[in-house]
């Protein structure tokens, strides 16, 4: 076995008290894009820039434009959860694992069987009508023709999701910074930390087990106390329980 995997696989079997925190890379595996890899949102050519139509002004001056987008590129309804978020699944169901802080919206964790899941960013799986608050499932959003609205009084449905130029829930990142305070081992996966608020939480964690996994390097590589720069699903499926 890789050294560097045994040396995860002896901080986990140590660890009563870990923590996950992840990013979009998480979810590449279960064929879902990000939006900084060369496939990646952000490469490809659209009317707007992603970042812009992601953007609460956007989604308020147009939201026609903002729906079309986020329907045909913000939805895997297909999707399944991969190696990474079944194995921490099962570190949960170990006892090991305390919480998931990600910054993905597509729900994955609680599918693969995660029950603390801490959602920076919201989830597409959250509608609900502006107006009257009634809540929608995603099918619905889905399934509208155009802009979704309620069924009960007309106001526009909008997903539960942290827009750009919008705050993140302060009740959520006040656990996040809870939980990362007091682990006794912190694990990074598929996230390139660029992403603020979010990527500073990293700063809250004080123990000496910082494992940081992700194909490409961050700014926090010379901080951590292992890296592994590959897969994170392939990485994972090797952590042994």
């Amino acid at each position: 076995m890789d050294e560097k995997i045994a040396r995860l696989n002896d901080w986990i079997r140590e660890s009563q008290n870990i923590v996950f925190f992840g990013g979009a890379g998480v979810s590449t595996e279960s064929g879902i894009p990000d939006f900084r890899s060369t496939g990646g949102l952000y490469n490809q050519q659209y009317k707007y820039p992603p970042e812009v139509i992601v953007s609460h002004t956007f989604y308020e001056e147009r939201p026609e434009e903002f729906f079309e987008f986020y329907k045909s590129r913000m939805l895997y309804l297909d999707a399944k959860p991969n190696a990474a978020h079944l194995k921490l699944a099962g570190l949960e169901r170990a006892g090991k694992l305390r919480a998931v802080i990600t910054q993905n919206i597509d729900g994955l964790h609680q599918a693969a069987g995660c029950r603390n899941v801490l959602e920076l960013h919201g989830s597409v799986l959250r509608n609900y009508c502006e107006n009257c608050g009634k809540a929608f499932d995603v099918q619905y959003v889905k399934d509208a023709p155009g802009v979704p609205v309620c069924d009960a009084c007309g106001g526009r449905v909008k997903p539960d999701v942290v827009l750009y130029e919008e705050s993140l829930d302060y009740d959520v990142l006040e656990a996040a910074v809870n939980y990362i305070a007091n682990a006794d081992m912190l694990l990074i996966g598929g996230t390139s930390l660029v992403v603020y608020p979010a990527a500073g939480l990293v700063r809250y964690y004080n123990g000496h087990k910082l494992v940081l996994v992700n194909k490409s390097g961050t700014s926090v590589d010379d901080r951590a106390d292992l890296v592994i720069h590959d897969a994170i699903g392939k990485v994972f499926s090797q952590i042994t329980l």
